[in-house]
């Protein structure tokens, strides 16, 4: 059994690579295709009786770890210096309004229909909220480098905003100073933690002479991500961060404690890093929606109970947007489509405690709202130019 299994699990992820390459021209994100994949092959099991374990248990491991490399790649791929402080903090408030507006939103709607606490409903409220930066960031490589840094800023932003908010909200009974006092407590220890990290882990980068030295970096931050969330801190914030210094270290060689890290050899073991980090993104993150895909229930899919609701949703979340750009005079088309729900909606929903849950919100809704979002997000890509096309139209 050993041995189909290697074979069947190298066929999926060489299409994985395929429908990666092919994206940019068929305008179809991977992970429509990656879902209808890994739910072929849970029917086709079906059809022939093949033993295949339970996947469930991997699913929160592999969104875990596909979470932390996701935002690491992006925030590598990011550049940043002075002249860019405006557009990062225009784009911070337009990844963290529309969580807030929606999430809210979303609860009082909720609460409509279902006699529950404020809270649960909006517990259940913010993983329909959260832009997914899994889903976001490979879709957009064809577009513009203007376009595809905001979307990487605000995908990744409104994830780990996102996160924070629903963990603050779970870890605490009652809202008040003491609780948002506690909070920018944890704020304050992860950035210290994330600077001190951020330096030795650099030292090590530029130290290390062993011919194996990346995957050790990488196990220390996923490391340094795992205690940090044992301990109830805002952990993503450090991955980001994290990515931006070491990604960004030329605009820092001003500094004592980076003159001496920022030599030629070092810029190339960072462009190893960076070529490590992607690949690594991509197994696991085409790994966590194949097996997303398996475990979709073919009566979960097809719904017609929350076709309604997942419809509306879909709807809400692009009409919100679209008020936001218009707002903050962002160009609306092809970034209005882009705002898929994915690994991050799934994560928080499967932390939502049993107790905490309500039935509208479901795993049928979850699924629809994903794959609606990820049709957008398809038609929106339609709408795009090409990236020359679309960078001499910005020139002009």
């Amino acid at each position: 059994m050993t041995l189909p299994i290697i074979i069947a699990l190298c066929i999926l992820m060489l299409s994985a690579y395929f429908f990666d390459i092919t994206s940019a021209k068929t305008k179809i994100p991977p992970v429509i295709l990656l879902f209808a994949l890994g739910w072929a092959v849970n029917q086709l099991a079906e059809i022939f009786w093949l033993g295949i374990p339970d996947l469930s248990t991997v699913l929160p491991f592999l969104g875990t770890i596909g979470l932390v490399l996701i935002v690491l790649e992006g925030s590598l791929e990011l550049d940043f210096d002075e002249s860019k402080f405006s557009f990062v903090g225009r784009t911070i408030l337009i990844a963290i309004i529309p969580v807030l507006i929606f999430s809210f939103g979303l609860a009082f709607v909720f609460r409509q229909f279902v006699d529950v606490s404020f809270k649960s409903a909006l517990l259940n409220a913010i993983p329909f909220a959260v832009i997914s930066s899994a889903i976001a960031i490979p879709s957009v490589n064809n577009l513009s480098a203007k376009n595809k840094e905001f979307v990487t800023y605000e995908s990744s932003l409104s994830d780990i905003f996102g996160v924070i908010f629903f963990n603050f909200l779970l870890e605490n009974e009652k809202i008040g100073l003491a609780s948002v006092g506690y909070f920018f407590g944890e704020i304050i220890l992860i950035l210290i933690i994330t600077f001190v990290a951020s330096i030795i882990l650099a030292f090590l980068i530029s130290r290390i002479k062993h011919p194996v030295k990346f995957a050790p970096i990488i196990l220390v931050i996923v490391l340094i991500f795992a205690v940090s969330e044992l301990y109830h801190l805002p952990a993503l914030i450090f991955i980001l961060l994290f990515g931006l210094f070491i990604g960004n270290l030329n605009q820092l060689k001003q500094q004592i404690f980076v003159k001496k890290l920022h030599t030629k050899s070092f810029k190339k073991e960072i462009r190893k890093f960076k070529e490590l980090t992607m690949e690594l993104t991509f197994l696991i993150r085409s790994l966590f929606f194949l097996v997303f895909g398996f475990l979709i229930n073919t009566s979960e899919l097809f719904n017609s109970e929350t076709v309604i609701w997942s419809l509306t949703i879909t709807g809400g979340i692009l009409l919100l947007r679209f008020f936001i750009l218009r707002i903050f005079k962002i160009k609306i088309l092809p970034l209005l489509f882009i705002a898929p729900r994915g690994l991050v909606t799934i994560l928080l929903y499967l932390s939502i405690p049993a107790s905490l849950a309500i039935d509208i919100a479901n795993d049928s809704l979850i699924i629809q709202v994903i794959i609606f979002t990820s049709v957008a997000l398809m038609l929106g890509m339609l709408t795009a130019k090409p990236k020359e096309e679309e960078a001499s139209s910005e020139a002009t």
